[in-house]
């Protein structure tokens, strides 16, 4: 069954995951045609590190990464929930 969830990027790009599929963050934006920073993607590094201005993430795995409260680690995680994020 579909979760589909509206992902709006940088308050602009309004973008359709469906989190049924286990897509991440990351693949969304990069699918879109956006460039997210990444370097590991599998949340070891930060580098794909984005502001979580609303919503809820699920981690696909547990990120290494230090992860400060109201961010998310895009490459390892998927919506939970209609989300905004800030690049």
């Amino acid at each position: 069954m579909s979760q589909l969830y509206k992902v709006k990027v940088n308050g602009q790009h309004e973008l359709t995951v469906d989190a049924s599929q286990g897509t991440t963050l990351l693949e969304v934006m990069e699918q879109a045609g956006l460039e997210p920073h990444y370097h590991c993607r599998n949340g070891f590094c930060g580098a794909c590190r984005v502001q979580l201005v609303s919503g809820e993430v699920d981690y696909v795995n547990d990120p290494l990464a230090f992860i400060r409260p109201g961010d998310c680690l895009a490459c390892c995680c998927t919506a939970k929930t209609d989300l905004e994020i800030n690049q």
